[in-house]
């Protein structure tokens, strides 16, 4: 509500017009409860969500609870700095930006399908030099999503093979949402299915880049847990937020 429909709507109920002396506390007021409803909708967003799409999450982290410095206890370190940092008011795990290496965490339980995993990252290129990042599902020798800026694409890895790939134009400084999810869509066959988009623009309807798994007959994938990755190419920090882990149909 504006001040000439705040003011219309006092009117209407038979007020007074504010006065000058009203208005700073009115003000205030209104800031208030705007701030109150942006926490609210950070704590409660991710659970909103998921109760709208049928779907269980099954770990969540914001960092903002994370002691700085340090590694969530939750998470398993595979190599690399990891550690909460704060980042103009807002905290995230940052990966340093050296030493130059592919560095992996951790987290959430342990599943073969029907999971889903979501992170949004940003990162800043140096010169011609540009990050890689990813998030993955079945441990640390399963399936990838990963931002490769320098080759303008998003890949999609199963061990150390690219299964996908699709042209994706990353831009520096700017927080990176992906998501990526294995589902079983018939016995012995499992769809692994990636997107990545800007924060600030709309999540894409389909998924960028898609692979079928197929298994023995009653088996389904390996089982292991969800996962970030980072690679500072650039020799800057790259910074991991909002990791969501979630069942899927």
């Amino acid at each position: 509500m504006n001040d000439s429909d705040f003011n219309a709507e006092t009117q209407r109920r038979g007020g007074a017009m504010e006065t000058a002396e009203s208005r700073p506390r009115r003000c205030a007021f209104t800031a208030k409860l705007s701030r109150l409803f942006a926490v609210t909708c950070v704590v409660f967003g991710l659970s909103v969500f998921a109760a709208a799409d049928g779907s269980k999450v099954l770990y969540q982290n914001n960092f903002e609870k994370g002691e700085t410095g340090k590694l969530p206890d939750e998470m398993l370190l595979l190599d690399g700095g990891f550690a909460v940092q704060e980042l103009n008011g807002n905290k995230v795990l940052q990966l340093p930006g050296a030493p130059l290496d592919t560095f992996g965490v951790l987290f959430g339980p342990t599943e073969g399908a029907n999971i889903a995993v979501s992170a949004r990252v940003h990162g800043t290129k140096k010169g011609r030099r540009e990050p890689a990042f990813a998030i993955g599902l079945n441990g640390n020798a399963g399936f990838r999503l990963q931002v490769s800026a320098a080759k303008k694409l998003l890949e999609l890895y199963k061990g150390d093979d690219v299964v996908a790939k699709e042209p994706f134009t990353w831009e520096s400084d700017s927080w990176t949402m992906l998501r990526l999810q294995i589902r079983k869509v018939k016995d012995g066959e499992f769809a692994v299915e990636g997107k990545a988009w800007k924060q600030e623009a709309t999540e894409p309807d389909k998924w960028t880049v898609a692979y079928t798994e197929k298994t023995e007959a009653g088996k389904e994938p390996t089982a292991g847990r969800a996962s970030i990755w980072g690679n500072p190419f650039a020799g800057t920090p790259i910074d991991f937020d909002d990791l969501v882990v979630r069942a899927v149909k």
